[in-house]
């Protein structure tokens, strides 16, 4: 039978290359599991590394091992989606002491009706210096920009300027249900709900591959990249580029795909190879 310290049940964080990973974000803190250095760990990380869907639009697979990973985020310097993203963090946290549990959550946020397979990754993170529990979304593309506790009172929270409210609702079947809102432009709105069920590798594989390969998900039908900031969150969807600030307020505006790299390497520090760069402008 398997233990909860066999392989599908960790991260590889033995694997990492921690010093190329610390690096790659920025971070010269404290390298011990306290809450100090985890808030430093999120805030660099999500600020340094894009959310984007590249590969995909490029015709290639998401590998979620660790080498790919690690090959692609920071020898690279490319972005990722949620499954590479918590990925990558999972086993810096692991290999740092951390305590680490995934979790898959349903994305609400723009879901006029129906519902959503639970494909999003976040995290349960424990602490070597607090009995606080808390939850670390590196890979949604808009933060939070520092993890959040996990507490039963409906507790509203703020990460730079931008806001956010997490409640414990009742599911179906009276199971706990936590929602996660966000404030923006549209006001208060739900970004997604989850549950404490465990989340292993092979879970994170299973909706991999549906979010990059199903023609119902969003992310294989044109390019999709974010960029998230304490003042301002960019994203590129296809041709439109949009800036949003903390207040609600927002900037879009229309694109030519031949501007496509440009944009992304000065606004989402995304440079690819001239290569992908002709295959991303020219749909071949």
């Amino acid at each position: 039978m398997s233990k909860p310290t066999d392989p599908p049940y960790r991260w590889n964080g033995a694997e990492l290359d921690l010093d190329g990973y610390l690096a790659r974000i920025g971070f010269d803190g404290e390298r011990a599991p306290t809450v100090e250095t985890l808030r430093k760990l999120v805030y660099a990380h999500t600020t340094t590394i894009p959310f984007e869907n590249l590969e995909i639009i490029l015709g290639r697979p998401i590998l979620l091992d660790l080498e790919s990973l690690q090959d692609k985020m920071i020898r690279h310097r490319r972005g990722g989606y949620c499954y590479e993203q918590v990925g990558l963090f999972a086993a810096a946290l692991e290999r740092l002491g951390f305590g680490v549990t995934a979790l898959s959550a349903r994305v609400t946020m723009g879901a006029d009706e129906g519902v959503r397979p639970a494909t999003h990754a976040l995290l349960r993170v424990a602490t070597g210096d607090d009995d606080r529990v808390w939850l670390c979304d590196v890979g949604f593309g808009s933060g939070p920009l520092e993890p959040f506790e996990l507490s039963t009172e409906v507790s509203e929270f703020t990460a730079g300027d931008w806001r956010f409210r997490l409640e414990l609702t009742r599911g179906e079947l009276d199971s706990d249900l936590w929602v996660l809102h966000q404030f923006g432009k549209e006001g208060w709105i739900s970004r997604y709900t989850f549950a404490m069920t465990p989340q292993y590798r092979i879970d994170f594989a299973v909706g991999n591959h549906f979010v990059s390969t199903s023609p119902r998900s969003p992310f294989t039908t044109r390019p999709y990249a974010q960029r998230f900031t304490p003042d301002v969150h960019r994203t590129v969807d296809g041709t439109t580029l949009t800036a949003e600030r903390p207040d609600g307020t927002s900037e879009t505006r229309l694109i030519e795909a031949t501007e496509l790299p440009k944009i992304l390497a000065e606004e989402f520090d995304i440079v690819l190879t001239d290569a992908d760069a002709s295959a991303l402008v020219t749909g071949s």
